[in-house]
Protein backbone atom coordinates (compact mmCIF):
# COMPACT_ATOMS: atom_id res chain seq x y z
CA UNK A 1 0.00 0.00 0.00
CA UNK A 2 1.19 3.55 -0.56
CA UNK A 3 0.79 6.09 1.96
CA UNK A 4 1.39 9.89 2.38
CA UNK A 5 2.96 9.41 5.74
CA UNK A 6 4.29 6.30 7.66
CA UNK A 7 5.13 6.36 10.91
CA UNK A 8 7.51 4.30 13.10
CA UNK A 9 6.78 4.77 16.49
CA UNK A 10 3.03 5.28 18.22
CA UNK A 11 4.40 7.14 21.67
CA UNK A 12 2.72 10.45 22.32
CA UNK A 13 4.72 11.93 19.37
CA UNK A 14 3.96 9.71 17.00
CA UNK A 15 0.57 9.08 17.58
CA UNK A 16 -0.19 12.58 17.68
CA UNK A 17 1.26 13.16 14.51
CA UNK A 18 -0.73 10.46 13.29
CA UNK A 19 -3.79 11.69 13.69
CA UNK A 20 -3.38 15.49 13.02
CA UNK A 21 -2.17 14.20 9.83
CA UNK A 22 -5.23 12.33 9.64
CA UNK A 23 -7.62 15.39 10.50
CA UNK A 24 -5.51 16.74 7.86
CA UNK A 25 -6.78 14.86 5.16
CA UNK A 26 -3.77 13.14 4.68
CA UNK A 27 -3.36 8.83 4.23
CA UNK A 28 -1.47 7.70 7.28
CA UNK A 29 -0.26 4.52 9.01
CA UNK A 30 1.57 3.48 12.40
CA UNK A 31 4.30 0.97 12.80
CA UNK A 32 4.14 0.02 16.23
CA UNK A 33 6.59 -2.68 17.99
CA UNK A 34 4.67 -3.45 21.29
CA UNK A 35 1.24 -5.36 21.02
CA UNK A 36 -0.13 -2.16 22.24
CA UNK A 37 -0.20 1.52 21.02
CA UNK A 38 1.09 4.38 23.28
CA UNK A 39 4.97 3.52 23.53
CA UNK A 40 6.17 4.22 26.20
CA UNK A 41 4.95 6.63 27.86
CA UNK A 42 1.20 4.81 27.93
CA UNK A 43 2.82 1.46 28.88
CA UNK A 44 5.64 1.74 31.39
CA UNK A 45 6.34 5.26 31.55
CA UNK A 46 4.13 8.43 32.11
CA UNK A 47 0.89 6.60 32.46
CA UNK A 48 1.37 3.69 35.05
CA UNK A 49 3.79 5.82 37.15
CA UNK A 50 1.04 8.56 38.02
CA UNK A 51 -1.20 5.71 38.58
CA UNK A 52 1.38 4.61 41.37
CA UNK A 53 2.09 7.74 42.62
CA UNK A 54 -1.57 8.71 42.98
CA UNK A 55 -2.72 5.49 44.66
CA UNK A 56 0.66 5.69 46.98
CA UNK A 57 0.18 8.97 48.41
CA UNK A 58 -3.68 7.89 48.88
CA UNK A 59 -2.22 5.18 50.86
CA UNK A 60 0.58 7.55 52.81
CA UNK A 61 -2.56 10.17 53.08
CA UNK A 62 -4.51 7.47 54.98
CA UNK A 63 -1.74 7.05 57.32
CA UNK A 64 -0.61 10.04 58.30
CA UNK A 65 -1.84 13.13 60.12
CA UNK A 66 -5.36 12.97 59.41
CA UNK A 67 -6.43 13.26 62.53
CA UNK A 68 -6.19 16.86 62.58
CA UNK A 69 -8.97 16.80 60.21
CA UNK A 70 -11.18 15.35 61.95
CA UNK A 71 -10.65 11.71 60.10
CA UNK A 72 -9.65 9.31 62.62
CA UNK A 73 -9.03 5.88 61.15
CA UNK A 74 -7.24 2.93 61.47
CA UNK A 75 -3.71 2.72 59.97
CA UNK A 76 -4.33 1.05 56.81
CA UNK A 77 -3.34 -2.20 54.95
CA UNK A 78 -1.51 -2.06 51.62
CA UNK A 79 -2.74 -4.50 48.95
CA UNK A 80 0.15 -3.95 46.54
CA UNK A 81 -1.93 -6.58 43.81
CA UNK A 82 -4.79 -4.40 43.54
CA UNK A 83 -2.68 -1.40 43.84
CA UNK A 84 -1.01 -2.87 40.53
CA UNK A 85 -4.12 -3.90 39.03
CA UNK A 86 -5.44 -0.26 39.17
CA UNK A 87 -2.14 0.80 37.50
CA UNK A 88 -2.83 -1.72 34.81
CA UNK A 89 -6.38 -0.57 34.39
CA UNK A 90 -5.42 3.08 34.02
CA UNK A 91 -2.38 1.78 31.10
CA UNK A 92 -5.30 -0.43 29.31
CA UNK A 93 -7.61 2.20 29.42
CA UNK A 94 -5.12 5.04 27.72
CA UNK A 95 -3.91 2.24 25.11
CA UNK A 96 -7.14 1.45 23.98
CA UNK A 97 -7.87 5.07 23.51
CA UNK A 98 -5.24 5.89 21.37
CA UNK A 99 -6.01 2.64 19.54
CA UNK A 100 -9.72 3.64 19.03
CA UNK A 101 -8.89 7.10 17.71
CA UNK A 102 -6.83 5.21 15.68
CA UNK A 103 -9.97 3.48 13.94
CA UNK A 104 -11.91 6.91 14.10
CA UNK A 105 -9.57 8.74 12.19
CA UNK A 106 -8.99 5.47 9.85
CA UNK A 107 -5.54 5.11 10.81
CA UNK A 108 -3.92 2.19 9.60
CA UNK A 109 -2.06 0.75 12.74
CA UNK A 110 0.34 -2.04 11.62
CA UNK A 111 1.67 -4.23 14.53
CA UNK A 112 5.46 -5.53 13.65
CA UNK A 113 9.27 -4.06 13.87
CA UNK A 114 9.82 -1.16 11.45
CA UNK A 115 12.32 -0.40 9.40
CA UNK A 116 13.60 1.77 6.79
CA UNK A 117 14.88 0.67 3.23
CA UNK A 118 14.75 3.98 1.35
CA UNK A 119 13.38 7.35 1.32
CA UNK A 120 10.06 6.21 0.52
CA UNK A 121 10.33 2.70 1.28
CA UNK A 122 9.73 1.18 5.13
CA UNK A 123 9.72 -2.71 5.90
CA UNK A 124 7.61 -3.91 8.35
CA UNK A 125 8.79 -7.60 9.92
CA UNK A 126 5.80 -9.50 12.30
CA UNK A 127 6.41 -11.48 15.38
CA UNK A 128 5.82 -14.26 12.24
CA UNK A 129 8.93 -13.29 10.94
CA UNK A 130 6.87 -11.91 8.08
CA UNK A 131 7.89 -9.02 6.39
CA UNK A 132 6.05 -6.51 3.76
CA UNK A 133 7.25 -2.99 2.00
CA UNK A 134 5.03 -0.45 2.37
CA UNK A 135 5.12 2.95 0.32
CA UNK A 136 5.07 6.58 1.52
CA UNK A 137 5.80 9.87 0.59
CA UNK A 138 7.12 11.01 3.92
CA UNK A 139 8.68 9.05 7.06
CA UNK A 140 8.39 9.90 10.38
CA UNK A 141 11.10 8.39 13.04
CA UNK A 142 9.36 8.76 16.07
CA UNK A 143 10.61 5.91 17.73
CA UNK A 144 11.38 7.64 21.44
CA UNK A 145 13.78 6.52 23.91
CA UNK A 146 15.68 3.86 25.84
CA UNK A 147 17.04 3.20 29.46
CA UNK A 148 20.33 4.83 29.61
CA UNK A 149 22.89 2.63 31.81
CA UNK A 150 25.65 3.95 34.40
CA UNK A 151 28.61 5.25 31.80
CA UNK A 152 31.46 3.44 32.79
CA UNK A 153 29.88 0.73 34.72
CA UNK A 154 28.30 -2.47 33.47
CA UNK A 155 24.63 -3.37 34.87
CA UNK A 156 22.66 -6.81 34.82
CA UNK A 157 19.35 -5.26 35.02
CA UNK A 158 17.03 -8.13 35.32
CA UNK A 159 13.86 -6.40 36.32
CA UNK A 160 14.07 -8.36 39.54
CA UNK A 161 16.87 -7.27 42.12
CA UNK A 162 18.40 -4.32 39.42
CA UNK A 163 15.59 -2.69 37.85
CA UNK A 164 14.99 0.07 35.17
CA UNK A 165 11.48 1.87 35.68
CA UNK A 166 10.11 -0.71 34.05
CA UNK A 167 10.60 -3.30 36.71
CA UNK A 168 10.18 -0.24 39.18
CA UNK A 169 6.48 -0.37 38.21
CA UNK A 170 5.81 -3.51 38.66
CA UNK A 171 7.68 -4.90 41.65
CA UNK A 172 5.53 -7.54 43.81
CA UNK A 173 6.24 -7.11 46.59
CA UNK A 174 7.75 -3.71 48.77
CA UNK A 175 11.32 -3.99 48.98
CA UNK A 176 12.99 -3.09 52.77
CA UNK A 177 15.49 -1.06 51.06
CA UNK A 178 16.07 0.57 47.57
CA UNK A 179 18.81 2.47 46.33
CA UNK A 180 18.09 4.72 43.56
CA UNK A 181 21.04 5.51 41.27
CA UNK A 182 20.14 9.08 39.58
CA UNK A 183 18.39 11.46 41.42
CA UNK A 184 16.38 12.96 38.25
CA UNK A 185 12.67 12.91 37.36
CA UNK A 186 12.53 9.20 37.40
CA UNK A 187 14.24 7.91 40.00
CA UNK A 188 12.77 10.44 42.44
CA UNK A 189 8.99 10.01 41.32
CA UNK A 190 9.57 5.97 41.54
CA UNK A 191 11.53 6.41 44.73
CA UNK A 192 8.54 8.26 46.22
CA UNK A 193 6.11 5.44 45.10
CA UNK A 194 8.32 3.13 46.73
CA UNK A 195 9.15 4.90 50.13
CA UNK A 196 5.49 5.71 50.56
CA UNK A 197 4.20 2.44 50.74
CA UNK A 198 7.46 1.16 53.38
CA UNK A 199 10.48 1.07 51.65
CA UNK A 200 13.35 2.85 52.87
CA UNK A 201 14.87 4.69 49.70
CA UNK A 202 18.98 6.63 49.51
CA UNK A 203 19.22 8.44 46.36
CA UNK A 204 22.38 8.25 44.79
CA UNK A 205 23.56 11.31 42.73
CA UNK A 206 26.53 12.36 40.63
CA UNK A 207 25.71 15.83 40.56
CA UNK A 208 25.89 17.72 43.95
CA UNK A 209 22.00 18.87 43.85
CA UNK A 210 18.67 16.50 42.51
CA UNK A 211 16.86 17.55 39.58
CA UNK A 212 19.85 18.98 37.47
CA UNK A 213 18.69 21.67 35.18
CA UNK A 214 15.96 22.95 37.22
CA UNK A 215 15.98 26.14 39.01
CA UNK A 216 18.92 25.59 42.15
CA UNK A 217 16.76 27.01 44.96
CA UNK A 218 13.49 24.98 43.41
CA UNK A 219 15.59 21.41 43.86
CA UNK A 220 17.34 22.38 47.18
CA UNK A 221 13.72 23.13 48.25
CA UNK A 222 12.14 19.79 46.69
CA UNK A 223 15.47 17.97 48.30
CA UNK A 224 14.67 18.90 51.49
CA UNK A 225 10.98 18.12 51.34
CA UNK A 226 11.61 14.92 50.60
CA UNK A 227 14.24 14.22 52.96
CA UNK A 228 11.79 15.19 55.55
CA UNK A 229 9.89 12.32 54.02
CA UNK A 230 12.75 10.09 54.89
CA UNK A 231 14.10 9.81 51.43
CA UNK A 232 18.72 9.90 51.98
CA UNK A 233 20.72 11.22 49.65
CA UNK A 234 24.34 10.85 48.67
CA UNK A 235 25.02 13.37 46.49
CA UNK A 236 28.23 14.05 44.39
CA UNK A 237 28.07 10.41 44.56
CA UNK A 238 29.86 8.45 41.28
CA UNK A 239 28.41 4.88 41.16
CA UNK A 240 31.34 2.51 40.55
CA UNK A 241 29.46 -0.98 40.75
CA UNK A 242 25.95 -2.32 40.88
CA UNK A 243 26.50 -5.85 41.73
CA UNK A 244 24.00 -8.64 42.73
CA UNK A 245 24.35 -10.63 46.87
CA UNK A 246 22.34 -13.09 47.53
CA UNK A 247 18.78 -11.68 47.21
CA UNK A 248 19.82 -8.49 46.98
CA UNK A 249 22.39 -6.19 45.26
CA UNK A 250 25.17 -3.83 46.82
CA UNK A 251 25.85 -0.38 45.09
CA UNK A 252 29.71 1.32 45.31
CA UNK A 253 30.16 4.47 44.73
CA UNK A 254 33.05 7.11 45.49
CA UNK A 255 32.80 10.99 45.79
CA UNK A 256 33.54 12.93 42.68
CA UNK A 257 35.70 15.32 44.11
CA UNK A 258 38.18 12.11 45.41
CA UNK A 259 37.68 10.16 48.39
CA UNK A 260 37.18 6.46 49.80
CA UNK A 261 34.54 4.50 48.21
CA UNK A 262 31.18 3.16 50.34
CA UNK A 263 29.00 0.37 49.70
CA UNK A 264 25.28 -0.02 50.63
CA UNK A 265 22.98 -3.17 50.63
CA UNK A 266 19.73 -2.63 49.13
CA UNK A 267 16.86 -5.46 48.13
CA UNK A 268 16.34 -3.70 45.37
CA UNK A 269 18.53 -1.46 43.01
CA UNK A 270 16.81 1.40 40.59
CA UNK A 271 18.88 2.55 37.56
CA UNK A 272 17.37 5.58 36.61
CA UNK A 273 19.98 7.46 35.03
CA UNK A 274 18.29 8.96 32.36
CA UNK A 275 17.48 8.07 28.57
CA UNK A 276 19.24 7.52 25.57
CA UNK A 277 17.66 8.12 22.05
CA UNK A 278 15.88 4.37 20.76
CA UNK A 279 17.62 4.83 17.01
CA UNK A 280 18.83 0.72 16.69
CA UNK A 281 17.73 -1.32 13.79
CA UNK A 282 15.97 1.61 12.24
CA UNK A 283 18.32 1.42 9.23
CA UNK A 284 18.98 4.70 9.56
CA UNK A 285 22.93 4.05 8.69
CA UNK A 286 21.79 2.10 5.29
CA UNK A 287 19.42 5.25 4.89
CA UNK A 288 22.12 7.41 5.00
CA UNK A 289 20.21 9.46 7.72
CA UNK A 290 22.69 11.12 10.04
CA UNK A 291 22.94 10.86 13.70
CA UNK A 292 24.67 13.77 16.09
CA UNK A 293 27.33 12.60 18.92
CA UNK A 294 24.54 11.79 21.20
CA UNK A 295 22.95 9.34 18.81
CA UNK A 296 20.22 11.08 17.91
CA UNK A 297 18.59 12.02 14.85
CA UNK A 298 19.97 15.16 13.61
CA UNK A 299 16.63 17.80 12.26
CA UNK A 300 16.63 20.97 11.06
CA UNK A 301 14.07 23.72 12.29
CA UNK A 302 11.47 21.58 10.72
CA UNK A 303 12.03 18.18 11.93
CA UNK A 304 13.88 17.41 8.74
CA UNK A 305 16.51 15.12 8.56
CA UNK A 306 19.38 15.02 6.10
CA UNK A 307 17.37 13.06 3.56
CA UNK A 308 14.96 14.09 1.97
CA UNK A 309 11.22 12.85 3.13
CA UNK A 310 12.62 11.27 6.35
CA UNK A 311 11.61 13.20 9.16
CA UNK A 312 12.35 13.00 13.30
CA UNK A 313 10.45 14.08 16.26
CA UNK A 314 10.23 13.20 19.81
CA UNK A 315 12.93 11.95 22.65
CA UNK A 316 14.58 10.64 19.27
CA UNK A 317 16.06 14.25 18.41
CA UNK A 318 17.24 17.17 20.51
CA UNK A 319 15.36 18.59 22.98
CA UNK A 320 14.08 17.95 26.21
CA UNK A 321 12.33 14.14 26.86
CA UNK A 322 9.04 15.00 27.06
CA UNK A 323 5.80 13.70 25.78
CA UNK A 324 4.31 17.11 25.33
CA UNK A 325 7.24 18.61 23.74
CA UNK A 326 6.76 15.29 21.25
CA UNK A 327 3.27 15.94 20.82
CA UNK A 328 3.57 19.19 19.97
CA UNK A 329 6.03 18.46 17.39
CA UNK A 330 4.01 15.86 15.87
CA UNK A 331 1.12 18.66 15.59
CA UNK A 332 3.71 20.83 13.77
CA UNK A 333 5.20 18.07 11.45
CA UNK A 334 1.80 16.87 10.62
CA UNK A 335 1.11 20.84 9.77
CA UNK A 336 4.28 21.25 7.86
CA UNK A 337 3.61 18.08 6.01
CA UNK A 338 -0.03 18.78 4.96
CA UNK A 339 1.23 22.63 3.76
CA UNK A 340 0.80 24.28 6.62
CA UNK A 341 3.34 26.38 8.86
CA UNK A 342 3.81 24.00 12.35
CA UNK A 343 5.70 25.47 14.75
CA UNK A 344 6.95 24.88 18.41
CA UNK A 345 7.89 27.23 20.83
CA UNK A 346 10.83 25.71 22.95
CA UNK A 347 11.63 28.40 24.95
CA UNK A 348 7.77 28.04 26.63
CA UNK A 349 7.81 24.14 27.75
CA UNK A 350 6.30 23.62 30.59
CA UNK A 351 8.57 20.55 33.44
CA UNK A 352 6.47 18.72 36.35
CA UNK A 353 7.96 16.14 38.83
CA UNK A 354 5.01 14.48 40.38
CA UNK A 355 6.62 13.91 43.55
CA UNK A 356 4.26 15.26 46.48
CA UNK A 357 4.65 18.02 46.64
CA UNK A 358 5.17 18.18 43.08
CA UNK A 359 7.69 20.23 40.85
CA UNK A 360 7.04 22.61 38.08
CA UNK A 361 9.02 24.53 36.05
CA UNK A 362 8.84 26.62 32.56
CA UNK A 363 11.15 29.12 30.84
CA UNK A 364 14.68 29.75 32.32
CA UNK A 365 16.14 29.18 35.60
CA UNK A 366 18.20 32.34 37.47
CA UNK A 367 21.04 29.90 36.60
CA UNK A 368 20.38 30.19 32.87
CA UNK A 369 20.08 34.09 33.54
CA UNK A 370 23.05 34.94 35.28
CA UNK A 371 24.85 32.82 32.58
CA UNK A 372 23.30 34.52 29.97
CA UNK A 373 23.90 37.78 31.34
CA UNK A 374 19.86 39.26 31.32
CA UNK A 375 19.26 41.66 34.44
CA UNK A 376 16.32 40.23 35.52
CA UNK A 377 13.99 40.30 39.02
CA UNK A 378 12.31 37.83 41.27
CA UNK A 379 8.75 37.83 42.61
CA UNK A 380 8.57 35.23 45.23
CA UNK A 381 5.34 33.63 47.39
CA UNK A 382 5.34 31.10 49.84
CA UNK A 383 2.19 28.49 50.57
CA UNK A 384 2.67 29.23 54.28
CA UNK A 385 0.67 32.83 53.64
CA UNK A 386 -2.04 30.90 51.36
CA UNK A 387 -5.31 30.68 52.59
CA UNK A 388 -6.32 27.65 51.05
CA UNK A 389 -3.03 26.15 51.39
CA UNK A 390 -3.57 26.51 55.21
CA UNK A 391 -6.63 24.48 55.06
CA UNK A 392 -5.48 21.81 52.75
CA UNK A 393 -2.31 21.33 55.22
CA UNK A 394 -0.62 21.91 51.93
CA UNK A 395 1.80 24.75 52.77
CA UNK A 396 5.13 23.33 51.40
CA UNK A 397 6.49 25.14 49.21
CA UNK A 398 6.89 28.54 46.50
CA UNK A 399 6.07 30.33 43.49
CA UNK A 400 9.25 31.85 42.07
CA UNK A 401 8.34 34.32 38.92
CA UNK A 402 11.69 35.85 36.82
CA UNK A 403 10.89 38.87 35.00
CA UNK A 404 13.39 40.86 32.35
CA UNK A 405 14.38 43.96 34.83
CA UNK A 406 13.72 46.39 32.30
CA UNK A 407 10.73 45.22 30.14
CA UNK A 408 8.76 43.39 32.80
CA UNK A 409 8.59 40.41 30.46
CA UNK A 410 8.20 36.73 32.52
CA UNK A 411 11.38 34.14 30.91
CA UNK A 412 10.52 31.82 33.82
CA UNK A 413 8.30 30.28 36.53
CA UNK A 414 8.98 27.96 39.00
CA UNK A 415 6.65 26.49 42.01
CA UNK A 416 7.19 23.72 44.70
CA UNK A 417 3.78 22.53 46.18
CA UNK A 418 0.61 20.88 45.95
CA UNK A 419 -0.63 20.86 42.58
CA UNK A 420 2.21 22.68 41.29
CA UNK A 421 2.05 21.14 37.90
CA UNK A 422 -1.51 22.16 37.26
CA UNK A 423 -0.51 26.05 38.74
CA UNK A 424 2.17 26.03 36.34
CA UNK A 425 0.48 26.54 33.32
CA UNK A 426 -1.25 29.49 33.30
CA UNK A 427 2.36 31.26 33.97
CA UNK A 428 2.62 28.82 30.54
CA UNK A 429 -0.07 30.67 28.51
CA UNK A 430 1.24 34.27 29.98
CA UNK A 431 4.72 33.38 28.47
CA UNK A 432 3.34 31.81 25.36
CA UNK A 433 1.62 35.88 25.08
CA UNK A 434 5.02 37.72 26.06
CA UNK A 435 3.27 38.36 28.99
CA UNK A 436 4.57 40.83 31.52
CA UNK A 437 4.87 39.88 35.51
CA UNK A 438 2.24 43.24 35.87
CA UNK A 439 0.03 41.37 33.64
CA UNK A 440 -0.29 37.76 35.95
CA UNK A 441 -0.49 40.07 38.95
CA UNK A 442 -3.38 42.31 37.83
CA UNK A 443 -5.46 39.69 36.36
CA UNK A 444 -8.40 38.29 39.37
CA UNK A 445 -7.70 35.28 40.62
CA UNK A 446 -10.54 33.41 42.44
CA UNK A 447 -10.55 33.28 46.17
CA UNK A 448 -9.44 31.02 47.89
CA UNK A 449 -7.32 28.96 45.83
CA UNK A 450 -3.62 27.70 45.52
CA UNK A 451 -3.39 29.48 42.45
CA UNK A 452 -3.80 33.04 44.29
CA UNK A 453 0.19 32.05 45.28
CA UNK A 454 1.22 32.33 41.79
CA UNK A 455 -0.87 35.96 41.55
CA UNK A 456 1.38 36.87 44.70
CA UNK A 457 4.66 36.07 42.84
CA UNK A 458 3.66 37.99 40.28
CA UNK A 459 2.70 41.00 42.34
CA UNK A 460 6.25 40.85 44.08
CA UNK A 461 7.88 40.73 41.06
CA UNK A 462 6.40 43.72 39.86
CA UNK A 463 5.87 45.71 42.95
CA UNK A 464 4.85 44.41 46.44
CA UNK A 465 2.79 41.12 47.58
CA UNK A 466 -0.42 42.11 49.61
CA UNK A 467 -0.84 38.54 51.67
CA UNK A 468 3.09 38.93 53.05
Amino acid sequence: MSYDVIIIGSGPGGYVCAIKAAQLGLKVAVIEKRATYGGTCLNIGCIPSKALLHASEMFHQAGHGMDSLGVEVSAPTLNLTKMMAHKDATVKSNVDGVAFLFKKNKIDGIIGTGKIVSAGKVSVTNDKGEEQILETKNIVIATGSDVAGIPGVAVDIDETVIISSTGGLSLEKVPARMIVVGGGVIGLELGSVWSRLGAKVTVVEYLDTILGGMDGEVSKQAQRLLAKQGIEFQLGAKVTAVVKDGAGAKVTFEPVKGGEASTIDADVVLIATGRKPYTEGLGLSEAGVALDQRGRVETDGHFRTNVAGIYGIGDVIKGPMLAHKAEDEGVALAEILAGQAGHVNYDVIPAVVYTQPEVASVGKTEEELKAAGIAYKVGKFPFTANGRARAMQATDGFVKILADKETDRVLGGHIVGFGAGEMIHEITVLMEFGGSSEDLGRTCHAHPTMSEAVKEAALATFFKPIHM
